[in-house]
């Protein structure tokens, strides 16, 4: 088995955020973008957003060319009354969302999933995350900046969306799209150090 050192760390999404996460972490991943139609999901929100990750992480790994390279997938969805939400359709979508965000308290989950050498790990990470009440005007004031329409829940807490949430009960980098603690304790799953891949 190669050392930790020599392998490539893939992250298998297209998200900034997540990115920048992992980079400010001590990582340097590498970015394979999964293409995975995320629309037909279905099950509970955990189900769901669990179900993504392995497809996005399985999909990356099948078009790699290095099979020691250790891919990691994620997605998450905001949980309200037991509804899984992902990222608005459109900004009347988005409106509409946080209009029923407003004032109450929801659970951000991500699914994670590790692969490398064939062998994999899975689990859900959640965040419950109590909203703030913004005017209408607000609203559509951050509707209108356009950051809502590409996030799961149509809120971030590392941008603008984070003058929203009032607080949160559990891990904060789960909200912004990838649990660090998690991915680690995953890695250590597979016999692997974390600290083996900081750069």
């Amino acid at each position: 088995m190669a050392d930790a050192v020599t392998r490539r760390l893939v992250l298998a999404s297209q998200s900034p955020a997540r990115l920048a996460l992992l980079r400010a972490a001590g990582f340097a991943p590498d970015v394979v973008v999964s293409g995975v139609d995320e629309s037909g999901a279905t099950g509970t929100p955990a189900e769901i957003c669990l179900s993504l990750a392995r497809l996005k992480c399985r999909a990356v790994v099948a078009s790699l060319a290095a099979p020691d390279a250790v891919v990691v997938g994620c997605d998450s969805v905001l949980e309200i009354d037991g509804v899984a939400y992902g990222k608005p359709k459109d900004a009347a979508d988005a409106i509409a969302r946080w209009q029923l965000m407003a004032g109450r308290t929801g659970v951000l989950r991500t699914g994670h999933c590790v692969v490398v050498d064939g062998r994999e790990v899975s689990a859900v990470a959640s965040t419950t995350v109590r909203f703030a009440t913004p005017s209408g005007d607000e609203i559509a004031a951050y509707v209108a900046s356009g950051e809502p329409l590409y996030v799961a829940g149509a809120f971030t807490i590392d941008g603008r969306g984070s003058i929203f949430v009032d607080g949160i009960d559990g891990d904060h980098t789960n909200v912004v799209g990838l649990s660090l603690p998690l991915f680690r304790r995953l890695l250590a799953d597979l016999d692997l150090s974390a600290v083996d891949f900081w750069v």
